[in-house]
């Protein structure tokens, strides 16, 4: 499900298509699309064979789905589940969409059981729920950032999943995280150092930059002082039991396989 090509930046890889790509030794990766997911349905449960381009049915279908909750959201999942349900892979990662369309998405199956009563379609969404809500085998993890707003949006949606849906909440991760620059005997000494007449001093003796950098340390103990209580309201909002996984900022550009390899690494010593 990802529109934004952020998966194949991340690997640093052409813009990835509806068929596997492999992206690393025994690792692959793919983009969802409505057409793409509507021809392998109607070909692999309804054994229609389709030769060429399928954009006047998908329009037709894009026309119902609009009038219809969760039929658009089912071809999605459904193609998920089904990987997950031949084992193609040992395990199938989702980068799903964001908070606002997740729970549609995961609660599709049980939104077009209770709208089709009989039928292949009835029968085809119970074996996508079964695979959902069995928490050994669908975790959804949900990905936020020491803020308020992410913090705020994260625990309604661990809220509206719990309600709505039966998939298990496997984890939270909290991404971004600034590190502590200073323990707490650093701490007090860099805020002495700050202070007027100890600062005046070192930049009368050192030069102006050395103002600059104490400005950027502050900034940042500032910022991070803000994220560690946004992080409180969110571990007490979640409780004990559900996992809250910390990565940390890793100052360096957004993409690209070394930034996969240190966040790989972040979560590694978090788990282990």
């Amino acid at each position: 499900m990802d529109a934004k090509g952020a998966l194949a930046a991340a690997f640093d890889v052409a813009p990835l298509r509806f068929q596997p790509t492999e992206i690393a030794p025994r690792l692959f990766g793919m983009a969802m699309n409505t057409e793409d997911s509507l021809r392998e349905y109607l070909r692999l449960f309804v054994r229609v064979p389709l030769v060429g381009r399928i954009g006047p049915l998908a329009r037709t279908f894009d026309f119902v789905a609009d009038a219809a909750p969760g039929v658009k959201e089912i071809l999605a999942v459904g193609k998920l589940c089904y990987e997950a349900r031949e084992r193609h892979y040992d395990i199938v990662i989702v980068d799903a969409e964001a908070s606002g369309h997740i729970v549609a998405q995961i609660a599709a199956p049980r939104v077009i059981r209770q709208l089709v009563q009989v039928g292949l379609v009835r029968e085809q969404t119970s074996w996508m729920i079964e695979i959902l809500e069995d928490p050994a085998r669908t975790g959804l993890v949900i990905v936020t950032t020491p803020e308020e707003m992410p913090v705020t949006e994260t625990l309604e949606l661990v809220d509206r999943v719990r309600a709505d849906t039966g998939v298990d909440i496997a984890a939270v991760v909290a991404n971004r995280v600034l590190p502590a620059l200073f323990s707490g005997r650093e701490l007090d000494a860099f805020e002495r150092v700050c202070a007027p007449p100890t600062r005046s001093l070192l930049v009368g003796a050192a030069g102006a930059k050395v103002g600059v950098v104490l400005d950027a340390a502050a900034s940042i103990e500032a910022r991070r002082r803000v994220g560690a209580m946004h992080l409180d309201r969110l571990r007490s909002g979640l409780g004990p039991r559900l996992p809250l996984i910390f990565v940390p900022e890793l100052f360096t550009r957004a993409t690209g396989r070394r930034v996969v390899t240190l966040m790989a690494g972040s979560i590694h010593d978090e788990l282990v």
